[in-house]
């Protein structure tokens, strides 16, 4: 066994109103546009959040007032410098993240994908993600989201115990989660939440109860993250302090092994390390990431990978909201970092990426990437040993594999 290679990433009955179609959208065939190898998605951070979790290690900032119509034209003028980046692209998915972006206005998401429609070609059955907390002021405005495009939320539950909710220093209670998915369920086609577990104390009973009481309301995809102590974060001032404990490695793998087990008996598929899904209700917007696809980054703190004319580049914004939001006014963009990205990196990423997917990835496109294969012996050997499985041109993380995914990892691109 590879040592010193566990680990698992931290850290969202009444007839929902129809869509309202996405304003400037030719509604093009798929034919009219070249479709992006691994897919083409867009992403919008909203920075913005009542509270900072003492867990999160994400660009959120606790702000009183945001004036949206500054922001919503913000969004769009990057959005419009960054169509001079991508060219036209039929987009798959779009996404909106945090931050807490379910405190954006509904006129707000509506000027932003009322923007991507007349900037690019939307696919017909595109998939418009939008994270949200569930608190009960933030759900009404769910069926706002839902007429202006919004198809799938994303629900911040992190967990079904008071107790335990309190700890992470969410401030909804289970009952006022249980509710926003049910209202969730009703209004939009498509439903995910998140949950995180291997909590200091947490035992295997209390984790199959709670994992088990999360599948009986009617999910077709679960976000299961295993609590990480992330550098600068509340938690990790308390952790080095010893204020509380984690799960030590055996634990966490047995947590992570329960953790399949359970949601394989409940249909839903373990299609990345961390997400589970029914058949065909994966997250399209996170495949295009671990498929190592093209994706536009807007907002403070987004990146993005494109594939321009010049090769593939890497972006970054400045994640200071008010140093972004100064930059996209005098500059149509608040990047801070525009780099190429070379023919090894690419190829490293792809890896990195795509052997979290159980579909594995091809090996005939790491070569096209990086100009070489991998190296076949490391490739056989890792075989050997039940870390990886090969299928033709692609290889995949077994199970065993998946549990020291870093090593496999570092001794295939070695």
């Amino acid at each position: 066994m590879l040592s010193g290679s566990w680990s698992m990433p931290a850290s969202r009955s009444e007839a929902a109103p129809p869509p309202a179609p996405l304003r400037g959208s030719t509604s093009p065939s798929r034919g009219e546009v070249g479709k992006t190898e691994g897919g083409f998605g867009i992403y919008v951070h909203w920075p913005f959040c009542l509270s900072k979790c003492p867990y999160c290690d994400f660009n959120s900032h606790v702000v009183a007032n945001v004036d949206q119509s500054q922001w919503a034209d913000a969004l769009v003028r990057e959005l419009t410098y960054m169509r001079e980046l991508t060219g036209p692209r039929l987009v798959n998915s779009i996404f909106f993240g945090g931050g807490t972006p379910s405190l954006m206005e509904v006129a707000t998401v509506e000027a932003v994908l009322s923007a991507i429609a007349r900037l690019w070609h939307v696919e017909a059955d595109v998939e418009i993600s939008l994270e949200a907390n569930p608190t009960s002021v933030e759900a009404t405005r769910f069926r706002g989201y839902r007429a202006a495009g919004v198809n799938r939320l994303s629900l911040g539950v992190q967990s079904l115990d008071d107790k335990e909710l309190k700890f992470l220093g969410r401030l909804h209670t289970a009952e006022e989660a249980l509710k926003a998915i049910g209202l969730a369920r009703d209004i939009f086609p498509r439903l995910s939440f998140d949950l995180i577990y291997a909590r200091p104390g947490q035992t295997m009973e209390a984790w199959a109860r709670e994992l088990r009481m999360a599948l009986d309301h009617a999910v077709d995809h679960l976000s299961l993250y295993q609590l990480t102590i992330e550098e600068g974060t509340a938690f990790a001032r308390l952790y080095e302090k010893g204020s509380f404990k984690l799960p030590d490695e055996d634990e966490a793998v047995a947590l992570y092994e329960l953790t399949g087990e359970i949601c394989g008996e409940a249909g839903l598929s373990a299609y990345e390390v961390s997400n589970y899904a029914k058949p065909d209700a994966e997250c399209q917007h996170n495949l295009v990431y671990w498929r190592y696809g093209d994706y536009v980054g807007v907002g403070p703190g987004a990146h993005g990978r494109l594939t321009t004319g010049e090769g593939r580049i890497a972006t970054a914004a400045m994640k200071a909201p008010g140093a972004w939001l100064a930059s996209v006014e005098a500059n149509d963009h608040g990047l801070e970092t525009r780099e190429m990205v070379s023919a090894g990196e690419q190829g490293d990423e792809m890896m990195l990426m795509g052997l979290r997917l159980k579909e594995g990835v091809s090996l005939a496109r790491y070569e096209r990437l990086t100009g070489h294969a991998l190296d076949e012996a490391r490739v056989k050997s890792l075989v050997g040993q039940g870390l990886l499985a090969q299928s033709g041109d692609r290889i995949a993380a077994t199970p065993e594999g998946r549990l020291v995914l870093n090593g496999v990892l570092g001794r295939l691109l070695a």
